[in-house]
């Protein structure tokens, strides 16, 4: 942890950055949704990942940072977190009378081998099941998946004369071209490419980055992989183009604001996927977003605004289909369901959905 004085690096950055709290707040579904296209998209960013492959993860743990300058800060966002239903543990057993148990794990989708070294009470569930289920089986085969994307180009791409060009005014343009060009990535190669998944893509640090060229397999496809070999019914509750379609829903006002943003705030993007990342192996899903967003300035109206927006239609309609959808593979019992661990808790998480099912679901891990 670094020693900091009474205004750390990061809070003068954020006193700088009134976007702040919008950037960090859908930066982190956002995350999570590109690396499950990973496979898609990452071959543009080879030319700095290749130059890269031992990358550092040199982000900071924001919470310990709180823990020094801004103590009621960090008191607060755990308070906010403990109010928030089911907002800790990663691994639910999920119980009906007359049905085999099944279990609910919550992922990152994430390299890390911290996170990919799949902990024992989860691997004991992962033996017992028949069936696993991740988000997306279509992530297994990059092919696959963009043969079926190409059916709707619209939903990655700029189609006819569009181009991201159109959508920034002179200064944002140098700002993602000089960002672009720093990672060996022409902007004309990714001219053609909606904002948000060049936002996704420089929102990861170049260790992520790093790993993924060399190979490395992130949670879910580990899981699936491993399911595979063991002869287990692999399953997906969603398609690719699906969860393409909900990013593509959001307005491209959020997108582009989004994009510079994330470009403005890149330096801090390791801090922040340092924190999600061990608040995700403590079990602490409900403090990641009030923990980083205590890091920074109050959210504006307009911050607050977009989010929820993201919210909705990125996490919580989501949420509703996955619950529809896993209801035929619970009723059949032993299945063992692997999403993401931001869909698991509040109000219309998937523990308060299933248990609105009718299922006993109890924190395991």
């Amino acid at each position: 942890m670094r020693h900091l004085p009474s205004i750390s690096p990061l809070q003068a950055s954020c006193a700088r950055l009134p976007g702040f709290a919008f950037v960090v707040a859908a930066a982190l579904p956002l995350i999570l949704l590109i690396l499950l296209a990973a496979g898609l998209i990452m071959g543009t960013s080879q030319a700095r990942a290749s130059t890269g492959a031992d990358a550092a993860c040199d982000g900071s743990n924001l919470v310990a940072e709180l823990a020094e300058t801004k103590p009621e800060a960090l008191a607060a966002a755990r308070a906010e977190a403990a109010s928030v239903p089911n907002g800790r543990g990663v691994l639910w057993k999920i119980e009906k009378t007359g049905i085999e148990p099944s279990w609910l794990f919550g992922t990152m989708h994430v390299t890390d081998p911290r996170v990919t070294a799949v902990p024992d009470p989860v691997r004991s569930a992962l033996e017992v099941s028949d069936t696993v289920v991740i988000e997306t089986i279509d992530i297994l085969d990059p092919l696959k998946a963009q043969a079926a994307l190409m059916t709707r180009p619209e939903l990655t791409m700029f189609t006819g004369d569009g181009s991201l060009t159109a959508f920034l005014d002179e200064t944002e343009a140098e700002l993602v071209e000089a960002e672009l060009a720093d990672r060996g990535i022409p902007l004309a190669l990714v001219s053609k490419m909606k904002p948000w998944m060049i936002s996704g893509m420089l929102a990861l640090p170049p260790c992520e980055l790093a790993r993924k060229a060399g190979g490395a397999e992130f949670l879910d496809i580990k899981i699936a992989n491993d399911a595979k070999r063991a002869g287990k019914t692999l399953l997906g509750l969603e398609s690719i183009g699906e969860q393409m379609s909900a990013m593509a829903d959001l307005p491209m006002e959020f997108h582009i604001r989004g994009l510079v943003e994330t470009i403005r705030l890149a330096d801090l993007m390791p801090d922040i996927m340092a924190t999600m990342t061990e608040l995700y192996l403590q079990g602490e899903i409900a403090l990641i977003m009030p923990a980083i967003m205590a890091a920074g300035p109050e959210a504006s109206d307009e911050d607050a605004a977009g989010y929820a927006e993201f919210e909705q239609r990125i996490v919580l309609m989501r949420n509703h289909v996955m619950a529809e959808r896993a209801a035929p593979i619970l009723a059949r019992g032993n299945a063992f369901i692997a999403v993401g661990a931001l869909h698991l808790p509040g109000e219309e998480g998937l523990v308060s959905l299933l248990r609105q099912a009718g299922y006993t679901v109890s924190a395991a891990m």
